[in-house]
Formats: structure tokens, C-alpha cells, sequence
């Protein structure tokens, strides 16, 4: 039997890899090759008004953890109020999608299982220059974002 060794790892806030993705901040915290691909973990600053649109992923069920801010989810037909230590799972194959509520900016932590979503926000993003949203002058290559959607098993729905 082959012993597993030790990959234990942490990330405080700040120092993972960070990116701006369609207006948002992303911080990954945990990758496939973290994780030999059991999970990822990222966590996701969005502005007030922010909204993915209805997709559905058909490789990852989605949990949501809702750190701060308000945000409503949409997921098949419920549709969700969400504050602060709000947990939420969204199994593969549902469509989905979520908006940031009210006058403050949202920060959700997002678990993808099995891992490998993660390389979706890799591939539709920008480098983020700081651990903050992005600037005005980032604008997001919406071609990129369909291209690596399409790549990873997302359905954009609209």
C-alpha cells in the first residue's frame, strides 16, 4: 500500500494566486494540483450589482459559502436570500447562477468538486495586479471567457 505523504499547505488572505475575473476578485486558495484533485477553493470578492449569468457546470457540483455581503442565488427553480454564513450547494448539472445584493461589495467562498473549474477562472482572467476589485480600465475578453467556458464543461445559459 502506497503511503500518502504530507501536502498539507495555507494560504492567509492575500497570499494566493489572485485574479480579476469579468469584474471581480479571485483568490485561488486550493487547486487540483493542491488537492491531487479532490477539491478547489476559491474565494470571490464581487461588486455591488454583480451577477454571473444562469449556467451549469457538468463536471463540479459548486458550495457556496457567503463570507460577507448579501447575494441571491438562483439555483433550478429556488431561489435563495443569502447573508453572511450562508452555505449553499449546487450539484453539477443544475443551472444556476448568483447576484451580489445592496450597497457593499459580496465575498463568497466557492468549493468546486472534483477540482479543475478553477482553470476556468485562470483562463478568463487577467493577473490582478492587488488584492482588490479591479479597475474600470479592465475589461474583460468576453470571446476569453466563452472560449474557456466552453473548455471546462460550463454551459452559459444566459
Amino acid at each position: 500500500m502506497e503511503q500518502q505523504m504530507n501536502n498539507a499547505f495555507v494560504f492567509a488572505h492575500g497570499e494566493g494566486k489572485a485574479y480579476w475575473f469579468i469584474g471581480t476578485l479571485v483568490e485561488m486558495k486550493a487547486s487540483a494540483e493542491d488537492t491531487n484533485g479532490a477539491f478547489s477553493l476559491v474565494e470571490s470578492l464581487h461588486p455591488p450589482g454583480y451577477a454571473t449569468p444562469m449556467h451549469l457546470h457538468q463536471n463540479e457540483d459548486e458550495i457556496f459559502y457567503v463570507l460577507e455581503g448579501e447575494v441571491t442565488f438562483t439555483v433550478g427553480e429556488k431561489t435563495i436570500m443569502a447573508k453572511p454564513g450562508t452555505f449553499l450547494y449546487a450539484p453539477r448539472g443544475i443551472a444556476h447562477m448568483y447576484k451580489s445584493e445592496g450597497t457593499v461589495p459580496s465575498k463568497i467562498l466557492i468549493m468546486l468538486t472534483p477540482a479543475g473549474m478553477e482553470q476556468f477562472f485562470v483562463e478568463a482572467s487577467v493577473p490582478a495586479e492587488e488584492f482588490k476589485l479591479p479597475p474600470d480600465t479592465v475589461v474583460p475578453d468576453m470571446d476569453k471567457v466563452i472560449a474557456a467556458a466552453q473548455k471546462n464543461g460550463i454551459e452559459i445559459l444566459g
